[in-house]
């Protein structure tokens, strides 16, 4: 199994691109090459026994040609001295060319020398009268041969060759010569550029090593000495060799092939040029090199190629795997980690949690745990904007990580809810100055979107062991004080005790009751009347909220209504309180109670519902009712949210033509402009300004201000929460439109209201008592 697996591994790393491609593409090179270069091996053996051939094949052609040329020149002389010598040349050499005895004088001259090297007779009038100094001439008088004899040195152009032999007198004395003379030319016109090309050579070399002639191209020497043992094979030469050899005469490389001539003192010697006999090949060896580099060429860009689509491949499988690895610790990080502050989130804390009180449950070890809840960070997220609420919440965990020791944790739990781990508590009261410093930073200015502003925190607070021996119980428990806080007051921190226990479950009571709430019938409206300022006549109506519980009695819409937003309740209970309404309405005008006005509260949470109009228009088509008494009262911080959002909204309900009033004023971030962009008819003074007249004088200022700026946007000015006759009398003495409150009526069931509609004497009353007040 070992030897297998490092087997194995070396096939694998040998697979591995980076070492296959290249090792293919060095296989391909070399084969390619390999067999190139054998090509022109082939080609130049091939071209070398081609010339080798050719070489000796043109010697053997050539030597028959000159051979038979210099027999016949051979024949002609030894008739000539024949003829002389036999004592019949009575005639002249006329005669034997007109007999036929003579070669043709076109190409031969033939001509007779006395003893004094006279010219006696010739078949063309001779170049020279006397060839006494000749070497052809003067060779014959030693001896009798055939002899040629050398042409001038270095002479190039036409030149003659002289063949002579010699004559005798009848007593064998030396009695002249005859002489044979033949245009060099002669002897290599058989030179065939085709076959021997341009500096190939065809030549007739003497034994005394002078060159008759010689021929290369259509260039004609004759003259040069050269060493005709070198150029000459001897006797016992192979007649097939043929070897390769530098030119004396002209320095070209050759194939030369020699043959001494029988019976003759001449070689003959044909040469082809290496150069040009392997032109050829080197053309076909270029055309291997160049078809082998352009193959080599598209291996090596085939190999970068695939080599480099491997290394992108490789490289976005290692990005993939990194992509892979970091959304994989990204996914780690976010199940135990809040994606906006970077704290342990709820399942992290969890586990911590667990952890410390093993470990406290271990070494009998106390620890702590305070639960926080921000005050009124809805008010500013819906105010701002989520990008501002977001950016509170980070910064609230960036104090809140100063406010805990090294081994504290911290965590957000959801929405503005933090938990604070407090391990290895020695004294409970370290809880309670952990908290407290914890409201001390939180209560410091924020800075969001370029302004300042200022939060508060309810923290609530659980310990180990006696709040609680579990994780849910002691998170539970944290809670449950953290509401008791907000219930004292916010900006505040409370203890977890049984007494608040209680509390909360009256709270989750509450919250599975009003889910049948609707079903069972158990919602009461309430009337309230507006009355005008001067004449005190009633001009409308709010309609208030009551739950009828059946356990705990009648109910205040404080103590469910939140409940209600909260759950998304508050939409199906706002349709039932709108269409009982306009109903009830339409009711009285039927009973005879005169057309008025009906104010309905709507809350965020029915404001921004997308089926408002929707429900808005069935509930006026069912009852009947006329849009132009309905009227809407909105919050300001909800008309101020999303102002965009807003003022389609209210150009939806304007064009259904219902009134639109904005409750609770002053206690906002609204201004002026603000508010002129939106398609108001009533403002409503909020209560506290009017709670608070009597008792503080700057809050005239501030309804004064309230009052100038409703009649400047002519706005119906209402003063809510009017309970003392001073207050009334504020109101009348600063032009306000309405009022409403406990001073004139209180919430009355619609059996009570419309006895008060239809009671004059009650308006009677009413109007005196302002009088009297007046007064």
């Amino acid at each position: 199994m070992r030897l297998a697996d490092t087997l194995h591994r070396k096939l694998s790393k040998v697979a591995e691109p980076a070492l296959l491609f290249p090792v293919i593409a060095v296989t391909l090179l070399t084969l390619i090459w390999t067999a190139t270069i054998e090509f022109i091996r082939l080609e130049h053996a091939d071209t070398e026994h081609v010339a080798a051939l050719s070489s000796r094949e043109l010697l053997g052609t050539y030597e028959a040609q000159v051979v038979r040329a210099l027999r016949e020149i051979d024949q002609t002389l030894n008739l000539i001295k024949y003829w002389q010598e036999s004592g019949r040349a009575n005639g002249t050499l006329a005669e034997l060319k007109d007999r036929g005895l003579l070669p043709p004088d076109l190409i031969f001259v033939v001509s007779i020398a006395d003893r004094r090297g006279a010219i006696v007779d010739s078949t063309r009038t001779p170049q020279e009268s006397n060839v006494a100094q000749q070497d052809y001439f003067r060779a014959q008088l030693a001896r009798e041969a055939f002899f040629i004899g050398q042409p001038p040195r270095g002479s190039t152009g036409h030149s003659t060759l002289q063949f002579s032999r010699r004559l005798n007198a009848a007593d064998g004395a030396f009695d002249g010569i005859a002489i044979v003379s033949v245009e060099a030319s002669y002897f290599v016109s058989g030179y065939d550029l085709a076959r021997l090309g341009e500096y190939g050579v065809l030549g007739i070399i003497g034994t005394d090593g002078i060159i008759r002639v010689r021929r290369s191209g259509d260039a004609e020497f004759s003259g040069e000495a050269i060493n005709y043992g070198g150029a000459v094979p001897g006797s016992d030469a192979v007649d097939t060799d043929v070897t390769i050899s530098t030119s004396s005469w002209d320095g070209v490389k050759r194939w030369t092939s020699a043959r001494e001539l029988y019976g003759f003192p001449l070689a003959v010697l044909v040469g082809l040029s290496v150069d040009e006999q392997l032109a050829s090949a080197h053309r076909k060896t270029l055309t291997y090199l160049w078809r082998a580099g352009i193959g080599s060429a598209l291996i090596i860009l085939l190999t970068g190629l695939l080599g480099r689509l491997s290394w992108q491949l490789g490289q976005s499988r290692t990005r993939e795997c990194q992509v892979k690895l970091a959304h994989a610790e990204r996914v780690e990080y976010l199940a135990y980690h809040d994606g906006l502050t970077g704290l342990p989130n709820r399942s992290l804390f969890s586990k911590l949690l667990g952890q410390s009180i093993s470990e406290a449950h271990r070494y009998d070890r106390q620890l702590a745990i305070a639960f926080l809840d921000l005050d009124r960070f809805k008010q500013i997220n819906d105010t701002l904007g989520h990008d501002a609420g977001d950016q509170l919440l980070e910064e609230v965990a960036n104090r809140l990580k100063g406010c805990v020791r090294e081994s504290d944790s911290v965590a957000r739990l959801g929405g503005d809810e933090f938990v604070v781990l407090l391990p290895d508590l020695g004294d409970p009261k370290h809880a309670a100055w952990v908290a407290q410093k914890i409201l001390g930073v939180i209560a410091k200015p924020f800075t969001l979107i370029g302004r300042e502003f200022r939060v508060t925190a309810s923290i609530g607070i659980s310990a180990y062991p006696q709040d609680g021996l579990d994780e849910q119980t002691l998170t539970k428990n944290a809670d449950i004080a953290m509401y008791q806080a907000k219930a004292e007051g916010k900006n505040n921190f409370q203890f977890y005790s049984a007494t608040l226990n209680a509390n909360s479950l009256e709270r989750l009571t509450l919250e599975s009751s009003l889910r049948h709430a609707l079903e069972h019938n158990e919602f009461r409206l309430c009337y309230q009347a507006k009355r005008d300022i001067g004449s005190g006549r009633i001009t409308g109506m709010e309609v208030l909220l009551r739950w009828e519980h059946p356990d705990l009695g009648l109910l205040a819409p404080m103590q469910f209504i939140p409940i209600a937003e909260e759950t998304g309740l508050i939409v199906p209970i706002g349709r039932w309180v709108l269409e009982t309404a306009c109903s009830q309405n339409v009711a009285w005008q039927n009973a005879g109670a005169p057309p008025l006005h009906i104010a309905v509260n709507l809350t965020a949470r029915q404001f921004v519902d997308e089926r408002l109009l929707e429900d808005v228009s069935a509930a006026l088509g069912n009852t009947g009712m006329d849009p132009r008494l309905l009227e809407f009262e909105i919050s300001e911080s909800v008309l101020i949210r999303d102002v965009d959002a807003t003022l389609r909204i209210l150009a939806g309900l304007k064009e259904l033509g219902i009134r639109i009033a904005i409750d609770d004023f002053g206690i906002g971030y609204s201004s002026l402009t603000t508010l002129q962009r939106f398609p108001l008819d009533t403002v409503k003074i909020d209560r506290s300004f009017i709670r608070g007249i009597a008792a503080d004088p700057e809050n005239w200022g501030l309804a004064d201000a309230v009052i100038e700026m409703g009649r400047n946007l002519s706005l119906t000015v209402v003063a809510q929460g009017v309970e003392t006759s001073e207050q009334a009398e504020f109101m009348r003495a600063h032009a306000c439109d309405e009022f409403q409150g406990f001073y004139f009526n209180r919430p009355l069931p619609p059996e009570e209201f419309i006895q008060l509609l239809l009671t004059p004497a009650n308006e009677r009353r009413l109007g005196k008592s302002l009088a009297a007040g007046s007064a």
